[in-house]
């Protein structure tokens, strides 16, 4: 259900992580939907199982999942995750934003570029 990128400069819990909560937010796991145990997880994934422990847990004190004792970690039944991925993606184009005005990048260029890399990808994100 998910992977790792090991070229990827992130550590491995936070690209399990942002996995998750993408699976979560766009509906592929649903509500109340069981994740893996951290040992089936870590055996999938070939990683020591205290990564797989750090990255629930993150996503716990997140408010993506919870866990019931002796049952195993589940998906949230929060309506807001959403909202709070749209938070942290505004964040990051802030940031993006901002960097391209220091770099005399103007904004319409920005917006030409999302636009054209979407309609050259068929209306999706590649």
């Amino acid at each position: 259900m998910i992977w790792i990128d090991y070229t990827d400069a992130a550590p491995i819990y936070e690209q399990i992580v942002s996995r998750y909560k993408n699976l979560i937010v766009k509906g592929a796991l649903a509500p109340n939907e069981k994740l893996p145990s951290v040992r089936t997880l870590a055996m999938e994934l070939s990683i020591n199982p205290n990564t797989i422990q750090k990255a629930y847990g993150e996503l716990e004190r997140q408010g993506f999942c919870y866990t019931v004792k002796g049952k195993g970690i589940f998906v949230a039944e929060n309506k807001k995750l959403k909202d709070i991925k749209r938070r942290e993606i505004l964040e990051k184009l802030s940031v993006i934003a901002k960097e391209a005005e220091e770099s005399g990048i103007e904004l319409s260029v920005l917006i030409g570029w999302l636009e054209e890399r979407k309609n050259r990808e068929g209306g999706k994100w590649a």
